[in-house]
């Protein structure tokens, strides 16, 4: 075999060990973006499906709540949502308050720390919670507030119930003073608006 041979076929087998080299290199690669993309599908999925479960949870008995007085299920389970962070608040989890509710009753109250916005800043304080035996007393009591007000105005929260969509009962309930939150319609309509909670205003 001539010399010219021999280097032809070190040069070949060079080049294939090359091309091997770099198509592991690609697999690899390859893999790895599988892997990151199937791993982050399966948390968002995760997460979806748990947010999915809450709102399934308190949707009865919010559709409820709108064939008798009138309470929107897309503004009444956007609040359990934002003020209960899904349910899995302190507040919401040990005492099934999902809407942030205090009392004045201390014999079912519990002494928590809570954020409120306060001339121009946010502050934390100590206040008493009402405690629900479950998360049915706390939407039913939530949907007769919007009803029968406060002892200092019993229509304090008609406006909500009166609103011809989801965004003006959000700002209603801002008006109202319901949250100190300044941007706490806002929330809501962006909550409303991603999970399409609109979508439950209809009466069955």
């Amino acid at each position: 075999m001539s010399k010219l041979s021999k280097r032809n076929i070190q040069d070949m087998k060079r080049k294939v060990v090359g091309f091997l080299f770099a198509g592991t290199l690609l697999f690899m690669a390859g893999y790895s973006i599988i892997e990151g993309y199937s791993s982050s599908y399966g948390t968002r999925h995760e997460s979806l499906g748990k947010e999915e479960s809450f709102i399934q949870l308190i949707l009865p008995v919010s559709q409820k709540m709108y064939e008798l007085y009138n309470v929107r299920p897309s503004v009444s389970i956007a609040q359990a949502i934002l003020e209960s962070d899904w349910g899995e608040s302190e507040l919401a989890a040990d005492y099934n308050n999902l809407y942030g509710r205090k009392t004045g009753d201390l014999s079912r109250a519990v002494l928590m720390e809570t954020s409120e916005f306060a001339n121009g800043e946010w502050i934390v304080i100590q206040d008493y919670f009402k405690v629900y035996k479950n998360v049915t007393e706390s939407i039913e009591d939530h949907a007769l507030l919007m009803v029968n007000g406060t002892d200092w105005n019993p229509e304090l929260y008609h406006p909500v119930l009166e609103a011809a969509t989801y965004e003006d009962a959000s700002h209603a309930l801002q008006q109202a003073g319901y949250a100190t939150d300044p941007t706490y319609p806002q929330k809501l309509i962006d909550l409303i608006e991603r999970y399409e909670l609109y979508k439950y205003d209809v009466s069955n």
